[in-house]
């Protein structure tokens, strides 16, 4: 990916600017790609990621707070990304019965059938967005990131 090309300017770019401008490029590049991969379910990045942490879950419930937590992108939407999955059918929302003010948000079959088969579209998107890279790449390019 050239930065240069790519915002069509004909300036060598300062290295510092250059490397973070790379990085929301690529950003952007795997975001736009993962979400076409999960078009054809009607699941945006967020919820995807939000069926993810339920099924890691268990058979265990998650409130808003535990969501929130784990997500990879962190929001103040959360109880409008677990609405959205309730009216599709995705999830179950129910007050806790030991404290009332406590909500309990479940994976339903339906979502973990859903996720079992979004599983496959997201194995052949990741390794799409990666062909290039060989494991050692991508083991140097964790070492990189983890330094930010």
């Amino acid at each position: 990916m050239n930065v240069e090309k790519i915002l069509k300017t004909t300036k060598e770019i300062p290295l510092k600017s250059r490397s973070l401008i790379h990085l929301m490029l690529v950003n952007n590049k795997v975001k736009e790609t993962i979400s076409a991969g999960l078009k054809p379910y009607g699941v945006s990045l967020q919820q995807f990621n939000v069926l993810r942490i339920l099924r890691g879950q268990g058979s265990n419930p998650a409130n808003l707070s535990t969501i929130n937590e784990r997500m990879v992108t962190k929001m103040s939407n959360t109880t409008r990304l677990v609405d959205k999955l309730l009216i599709k059918g995705l999830v179950d929302r129910s007050v806790c019965e030991e404290n009332r003010r406590k909500i309990e948000i479940t994976i339903t079959k339906k979502g973990l059938d859903m996720l079992k088969d979004m599983d496959v579209v997201m194995d052949k998107t990741e390794a799409i967005l990666v062909e290039d890279l060989t494991e050692q790449d991508l083991l140097e390019l964790n070492i990189l990131l983890n330094k930010f």
